[in-house]
């Protein structure tokens, strides 16, 4: 059985993109030109024109004519129908996940959300967690999250930078069995924007869900808000 060859054009389009994820080329830095691309690898401005162009295609650059393909600001793609954390979300990705925890406090009351139409009530007490998520050290988004005590005990004695979902399944034995989210577009508000560091006007992603864990017991509530110029929902519908 003859191994399938894979085309050149694909091995150096996959090394420059390795480089682009470990920062090697960062964003507004110049990719390879055409004719650094013919010298490096030894292949024909056929193959090197390609390269760029996959490059282009993908969203990892743009072309600016007269000066050169640069490195473009990473885009996440994160799926609204499959159950990931943000660290994984980020590995995946080639990105580096870090975790600010902005303020934290406990909830003696019930709280409710309205997720799809319908209201949802956690038994207090709760744990309210607000946490700032980063990627190579760039704010992504920030969510407050209304943990249930009655599920997860003194929580907050936990490193809570890392990934909730882990850290539920491994100290609490909690497993996520559902999420229910809706998704809708606004534009970010003052605080928003100061924990993003920016100041221009942005469109945001507000995520607002429900999860679930075994015996459909409410695990967590979340409120989220993603930058909408680095993020792309994708939704995967089966008829």
């Amino acid at each position: 059985m003859h191994e399938i060859e894979i085309p050149k054009y694909l091995i150096i389009y996959n090394s420059i993109i390795d480089r682009i994820k470990n920062n090697e080329l960062i964003p507004g830095t110049k990719v390879p030109s055409e004719n650094e691309i013919i010298k490096e690898y030894n292949v024909s401005n056929t193959t090197a024109r390609k390269v760029l162009q996959e490059i282009e295609n993908a969203g990892w650059a743009v072309k600016i004519r007269g000066k050169g393909t640069f490195v473009k600001d990473f885009i996440v793609n994160r799926s609204a129908t499959k159950i990931l954390s943000f660290t994984r979300n980020m590995i995946e990705q080639g990105l580096n996940p870090s975790t600010v925890v902005l303020d934290s406090e406990i909830i003696d009351q019930d709280w409710s959300i309205n997720v799809s139409g319908k209201v949802y009530l956690i038994p207090g007490p709760i744990f309210k967690l607000k946490r700032l998520r980063l990627a190579n050290d760039v704010p992504m988004m920030h969510e407050t999250r209304f943990i249930s005590l009655t599920c997860c005990p003194k929580i907050w004695e936990h490193d809570l930078q890392g990934s909730l979902y882990k850290l539920y399944n491994e100290r609490y034995y909690r497993y996520i069995t559902k999420i229910e989210q809706d998704l809708s577009a606004i534009s970010l508000d003052e605080y928003s924007k100061k924990e993003f560091g920016i100041q221009k006007e942005m469109v945001g992603i507000k995520v607002e869900g429900i999860t679930f864990c075994e015996k459909e017991m409410i695990l967590e509530a979340e409120e989220s808000i993603y930058r909408g110029d680095k993020y792309k929902f994708s939704v995967q519908a089966i008829p």
